[in-house]
């Protein structure tokens, strides 16, 4: 993956989102926050059927996670994983923005990314 990412994949994160891509005919899949839950935030996942004006792109190995604009200063330097255990199967967003989460861990709290961070991460 060259350049500049919001956001990176574990390859166990990789080979879910184009397993998701194959059985879905999707294009790939969109990484958002919304406000909800007792934390205040949750991580949203949907299908991309197409491009995603407006978004930033994260592509490696043919997984392509497009992150929300609203949700860029929200996600920048998260690590998306993908997890099967005995009770929980999804994704994982190690996300170094998270301060803190709730007790059943769907919602969540973050700080966005300070202007200057984000220009020092670019470049």
């Amino acid at each position: 993956m060259a350049g500049f990412s919001v956001i990176t994949m574990t390859d166990a994160a990789k080979e879910r989102i184009k397993d998701i891509m194959h059985d879905n005919n999707a294009y790939g899949i969109v990484v958002g926050v919304k406000k909800g839950g007792c934390a205040g935030m949750e991580y949203t996942v949907d299908l991309a059927e197409s491009a995603v004006e407006n978004a930033d792109l994260a592509e490696d190995d043919g997984a392509r996670v497009f992150v929300s604009r609203e949700a860029t200063l929200f996600l920048l330097g998260t690590q998306i994983d993908f997890e099967k255990t005995t009770l929980h199967t999804g994704f994982v967003f190690n996300n170094p923005n998270q301060t803190s989460a709730c007790g059943c861990g769907l919602s969540v709290e973050i700080r966005p990314v300070a202007q200057a961070d984000l220009e020092m991460a670019q470049k």
